[in-house]
């Protein structure tokens, strides 16, 4: 039987292992997929540790995306975005599939982001990815993170690639009616996190609203924004999307998306 599994700390809100097993018995695949905490200081540890072990696969989240370069060679996309959140073990290869689980989730929702400016909260590794995808596709990025030295790195990064801004976290409101889409990258309103609105709530009228925290489905800001009548992109999307990719890397096989959504969401509902 082959191992998979996902790193982070905290790690107990994850449903990648119920999604990802899900998916190995529809296939039909002698694989099981394991949620592994992992705390920052023993990163390097777990990565090479899974090596020995023969672990086939896994995924990086919260908060190792960034600091795993360290330890794997990133490949394509994630090499540029500077942030990891799939390897393939036997190689330590370092893939980034949360870009195309952003744009595949917005695009599910019928979203385009071509001539749209997006408001992008925080700059950890998946707000990397986003910020990539968004100008790549022809979005203007408006980079806001309470520790400003990091956001500017970020946007410092982004605007190689395409149109993108720094705004200080304390003067979002003077951006309300300028902006299409906003973007949660940050774990406020994640299960365990704070549990607050990322934005000033002013900023939530008009506009669509994606939050990338999938625990709970329904966050503050998601809540806010289906009252207000703005289109929502929930972070349940992107959780499937990516972990779809990921597990095509692994096994080069294409996987039953449906049933992994389908097992992420029962799963939540028994967090």
């Amino acid at each position: 039987m082959d191992c998979y599994g996902v790193i982070g700390y905290p790690i107990k809100h994850s449903v990648s292992p119920a999604m990802h097993n899900a998916a190995f018995r529809r296939l039909g695949i002698d694989a099981i997929y394991l949620a592994f905490e992992v705390r920052p200081e023993s990163l390097r540890d777990a990565v090479f540790g899974a090596k020995a072990l023969g672990i086939r696969g896994l995924n990086v989240t919260i908060p190792h995306k960034e600091e795993i370069l360290k330890f794997v060679k990133p490949v394509g996309i994630a090499a540029k975005i500077g942030a990891v959140n799939t390897v393939v073990v036997d190689r330590l290869e370092g893939h980034n599939t949360d870009a195309y689980g952003a744009m595949k989730a917005l695009e599910n929702a019928g979203v385009g982001v071509e001539g749209k400016t997006a408001l992008l909260v925080g700059a950890g590794g998946a707000a990397r990815a986003i910020a990539f995808a968004l100008v790549e596709n022809g979005a203007t990025v408006i980079v806001t993170n309470r520790t400003e030295s990091k956001g500017l790195k970020l946007v410092e990064d982004v605007r190689k690639s395409g149109e993108c801004i720094f705004y200080p976290y304390d003067r979002l409101e003077e951006l309300k009616g300028k902006i299409d889409i906003i973007i949660n990258a940050t774990p406020l309103g994640m299960k365990g996190f704070e549990s607050k609105l990322p934005v000033p709530e002013g900023l939530v009228d008009d506009v669509v609203v994606f939050d990338t925290v999938y625990n709970p489905m329904e966050t503050l800001l998601i809540s806010l924004a289906k009252r207000r009548g703005c289109r929502v992109v929930y972070g349940i999307d992107m959780l499937v999307f990516q972990g779809a990719e990921a597990f095509r890397l692994w096994l080069d096989v294409d996987p039953p998306v449906d049933v992994m959504k389908k097992a992420a969401i029962d799963a939540l509902k028994l967090k």
